[in-house]
């Protein structure tokens, strides 16, 4: 698959393409279940004959460092990802976390009422 997207000659595409290998050698490391790392993702590339620069595999290593691509990939549209420092360390966390948002909304509604109940509003 990575050798089929080599041939490109213009500078654009060569840019795409090196973003395309990178990202497809790290889907075959994943679906593998192999560890993403940029010495196995330049391995893929300069066996199918791309050339990166180790810096963009690096960095793309980095940004999938102990995440679940498999996961990311099957939850895409799904929602926000909440940040990696409000993950909850223990398993029951999950549904606290996922309750949170929903009495977020709420507050948000109630200030909403609140302003109606004053006697004005944006249309009066």
């Amino acid at each position: 698959m990575i050798a089929a997207i080599s041939g490109c000659t213009s500078r654009k595409d060569r840019r795409s393409t090196t973003e395309l290998a990178a990202t497809y050698a790290a889907l075959i490391l994943a679906d593998e279940g192999i560890e993403i790392t940029s010495d196995k993702i330049l391995a893929l590339t300069t066996a199918a004959s791309v050339e990166i620069e180790p810096i963009w595999a690096t960095l793309l290593a980095k940004a999938l460092e102990g995440k679940n691509v498999k996961e990311l990939l099957s939850n895409v549209g799904g929602g926000a990802a909440p940040a990696a420092g409000a993950a909850p360390a223990a398993g029951g966390g999950a549904a606290a976390a996922a309750e949170a948002p929903k009495e977020e909304e709420k507050k948000e509604e109630e200030k909403e009422e609140s302003d109606d109940d004053m006697g004005f509003g944006l249309f009066d």
